[in-house]
């Protein structure tokens, strides 16, 4: 059975919502000459955020694979997929902030970052130890869920303010 793990909500919406704070003002203080190409601009872009943060991960009895989009793809992110038998361990490696990240090893040598923004990432993380026979307790997100969400608030309190400066 295929299972589709698409990227985190919260982490989707942080994102697009602190697009949208830092650019929406820009069409409006743009000059008259400059309002049409600043709009097209800004939808643009908001196109672009929302196609970059639709990554997935889909894993099966034979294998896991991370796909991006088209976009993704032009911008550098690449599409992997690892047979289940080809994975040798699982990795981590401390950021600078002080959490982990995690690496699928394989027995050609070669690594892949385990996506740690996925909505449902405790069935994931199941999914990935049954499959690899590889136990792990301690992996979790990369960021804990509480700073997309304070950013996602703090970008709309953002917006908010900007529509009542606009407004006013």
């Amino acid at each position: 059975m295929i299972e589709k793990f698409k990227t985190l909500f919260f982490v989707k919406s942080s994102l697009v919502t602190l697009y949208i704070a830092l650019t929406i003002p820009i069409p409006f203080i743009s000059i008259d000459g400059l309002k049409i190409a600043s709009i097209i601009t800004f939808v643009l872009g908001l196109y672009l955020i929302i196609n970059i943060t639709s990554d997935y991960v889909e894993t099966c009895s034979d294998k896991i694979s991370y796909k991006t989009s088209f976009i993704s793809k032009t911008l550098g992110k690449k599409n992997w997929e690892i047979s289940w038998k080809d994975i040798k361990l699982i990795k981590s490696l401390p950021t600078s902030q002080g959490s982990k990240v995690y690496y699928f090893n394989t027995y050609q040598g070669e690594n892949f970052l385990v996506p740690q923004r996925v909505e449902n990432f405790e069935k994931f993380v199941l999914i990935v130890s049954r499959n690899t026979g590889i136990t792990f307790k301690e992996m979790s997100y990369i960021s804990p869920l509480w700073t997309y969400k304070l950013l996602t608030l703090l970008s709309f309190l953002m917006i908010i303010g900007e529509l009542f400066a606009f407004l006013n």
